[in-house]
């Protein structure tokens, strides 16, 4: 039987590779004379560089820019062909976020890896996007490209308020022409209801009760800069860093696409019997652009069943079914939450390895 392991990462205990290991040592264990082929995932959040180089090759650039709150960190820039990979994670991911002011952390250091990325020469720069410890709608961005106004934009939403002027005019020549791609893992608008603020604020910091005032000033900030663009799809992704690159004229994708594409995954899922996926959490919000849902369908173009192991199993069979999988198994579930968080390779491991009992021929 040949078993195609195509999970992302598990958010807090596992990357994708060492998730992908885990499944297909569990696996083993119990059929170890399946084929089993490896293919760690990503939807633009962490891990998105690695996954790429690990099935694309080319060269990996090391690069330090300001962090979210002013300290600097390392990021890297792929570059194959004539294009470049970068992930903003790595400039202002929500762990390096966690210790600051969330209204004041920036997206500058993003801006400065687009620079970088752009100065390497190719054609086009990928930005994945997710995974952002910031919400100050890429204002960040846009001041380390060159934009000014009579208030900060490189102190997060916090600078923003009070922003009554704002050029841009100096921002689209300093990236040559290059073209953008935005590949995230959400299709929110920046801003209202269903905005960044109101859906992730809270889990990168933001106080409930201060959640209204610092959207009226990305609602704000969208006025002087394009109120139109706040209102498409992919605008709130990474605390509207979505919105920053849609400015600046950059096509949005959804980045397990991008992924897809590069790894091969539909001919990689034809050539399987079964494919199995997985995430640390897996719930409905799996169906915004996230690596079980992209996988699944990918696996349903190709008639391929489709199971999900997770660290949690969020959502009852029938919506299951509404985004693919035909079953999925929870660690915590089966295991424990001790176990699940104690030893996450290892109870992975042995998930699968009981999975393999019911799916292995």
């Amino acid at each position: 039987m040949r078993v195609l392991i195509a999970p992302d990462k598990f958010a807090g205990t596992l990357t994708a590779v060492e998730a992908a290991e885990a499944i297909a040592t569990g696996w083993g264990r119990h059929a170890p004379d399946d084929e089993l082929d490896l293919c760690p995932m990503a939807d633009g959040g962490p891990g998105f560089v690695d996954v790429l180089h690990a099935s694309l090759g080319g060269e990996l650039l090391a690069v330090t820019v300001r962090g979210p709150h002013g300290a600097p960190v390392p990021t890297t820039i792929l570059v194959q062909g004539r294009a470049a990979y970068v992930e903003s994670a790595q400039a202002c991911g929500r762990h390096l976020a966690a210790d600051g002011d969330a209204e004041r952390a920036t997206t500058y250091g993003v801006g400065e890896l687009l620079l970088e990325a752009a100065a390497t020469g190719v054609d086009e720069v990928v930005v994945g996007l997710g995974g952002s410890g910031t919400n100050d709608g890429g204002a960040g961005l846009l001041a380390a490209l060159g934009a000014t106004g009579d208030a900060p934009l490189d102190a997060g939403p916090a600078g923003l308020a009070g922003l009554s002027r704002l050029d841009l005019g100096p921002v689209r020549d300093r990236l040559g022409g290059v073209r953008l791609v935005a590949a995230s893992d959400v299709d929110i608008p920046l801003t209202g209801l269903f905005g960044a603020t109101k859906t992730f604020g809270e889990q990168k910091g933001i106080a409930v009760d201060r959640m209204p005032a610092v959207d009226a000033v990305l609602e704000a900030f969208a006025g002087l800069a394009g109120a139109r663009t706040a209102l498409e799809k992919g605008a709130g992704a990474a605390g509207g860093l979505g919105y920053a690159l849609l400015l600046l004229g950059a096509d949005r994708t959804p980045g397990v696409d991008v992924v897809s594409a590069a790894v091969g995954l539909a001919g990689r899922a034809r050539s399987a019997d079964l494919v199995v996926t997985g995430e640390g959490a897996f719930d409905f919000s799996s169906r915004s652009g996230k690596v079980p849902y992209g996988v699944a369908a990918v696996a349903g173009e190709q008639l391929r069943p489709c199971i999900a192991l997770a660290g949690q199993v969020l959502v009852g069979s029938r919506e299951m079914r509404a985004l693919g999988v035909e079953s999925g198994y929870s660690v915590v579930e089966l295991l424990g939450e001790e176990r699940a968080f104690g030893d996450p390779a290892g109870a992975l491991a042995d998930l699968a390895e009981r999975v393999a009992r019911s799916w292995s021929r």
